[in-house]
């Protein structure tokens, strides 16, 4: 028996319930994992409310890092003592748990559990989002909205390296602050100015190239117009609330913009894929292209209060649970 948080019914953060939990030994084609570190990540707050539906009941969490404790039939990849990563994974919210070894990830030496378990879900959005869905190339002009969170952190630093100008947004003076030390070339307060004219400023109104948007509705309209003709917008998150375009030629009145809202379900669906992202991202954490903030670790029994910090933003950087 284990200890996990489960969720019996959807609603707020007091719905998370700490208790024991059966896990069981692992079937052909799974490990059993000892978890060390959780991330926490919007996607398990859309679940925990009903956003995203999941079969009640569940336990919590999308991603985690572990220790390989033991091995079902036909698992040749990895051996007892491993670490692991993964994520997309509903159930991270563990002490203990099994997962299918095709989904799991060998952690390098160079990064640490609480970095990985920070990164993998965040890192791989970014990377799919700046490699896949956009390729960003050097000389392009991107905005990310939310620069200070977790994925922003991340995102900005990575297209920074990759030679694109940065513009990203935040909603206060620390977070502003915060933006501009991980990859921002020009930082906008969303609460003191209105981010799609200052855009135009700083492009000398051409517009961005690409909008990265995971805050959703409250950002959703202003974005599309900060693009030039022709550019894209790929809204990936719903933290203000869900997008709705009841009127597509919106998009022909602004340039002939590109919309897309794009899941990492979609890009990470082989597993050639998921190594293949999961070793780009590793690979620019150990060189410091990406120096990861892991600013706040609860306990894995305190999930509640870790989802009321992230919701009311009071979050900056990646968040995680410790089992």
């Amino acid at each position: 028996m284990t200890k996990a948080i489960l969720v019996h019914q959807t609603g707020g953060p007091e719905v998370l319930s700490f208790e024991d939990h059966a896990v069981g030994a692992p079937g052909a084609g799974q490990v059993a994992l000892r978890q060390t570190a959780i991330g926490l990540n919007f996607i398990d707050t859309y679940q925990r409310a009903g956003l995203y539906p999941v079969q009640l009941p569940f336990v919590a969490g999308n991603e985690a890092v572990g220790v390989v404790t033991a091995l079902g039939d036909g698992v040749t990849d990895f051996k007892i003592g491993d670490r692991v990563a993964y994520q997309g994974l509903v159930g991270a919210y563990a002490q203990e748990r099994l997962v299918t070894a095709d989904r799991l990830v060998p952690i390098p030496d160079a990064v640490d559990d609480q970095t990985a378990a920070a990164i993998l879900l965040k890192g791989l959005t970014a990377y799919y989002l700046l490699f896949k869905t956009w390729a960003v190339a050097r000389d392009e002009t991107i905005l990310w909205h939310a620069a200070a969170g977790g994925t922003g952190l991340i995102a900005t630093q990575w297209a920074k390296a990759l030679g694109a100008t940065v513009i990203g947004t935040a909603g206060s003076d620390d977070k502003t602050a915060l933006a501009s030390a991980h990859g921002c070339d020009h930082v906008i307060n969303y609460t003191t100015e209105d981010f799609a004219e200052r855009v135009r400023e700083i492009t000398d109104g051409r517009g961005v190239d690409v909008v990265y948007d995971g805050v959703g509705k409250a950002t959703f309209e202003k974005s599309l117009d900060c693009l030039r003709p022709r550019g894209l917008l790929a809204s990936f998150g719903n933290a203000s609330g869900v997008v709705a375009i009841p009127d597509i030629t919106v998009l022909a009145r602004k340039g002939s913009l590109y919309v897309t809202r794009p899941t990492g379900a979609h890009y990470f669906s082989q597993r050639a894929e998921l190594l293949e992202g999961a070793k780009a991202l590793f690979d620019a954490v150990a060189s410091g292209a990406i120096k990861v903030q892991v600013n706040h670790s609860f306990p894995l029994a305190q999930a509640a209060d870790a989802h009321r910090a992230l919701e009311s933003r009071q979050t900056t950087g990646s968040v995680v649970l410790i089992p």
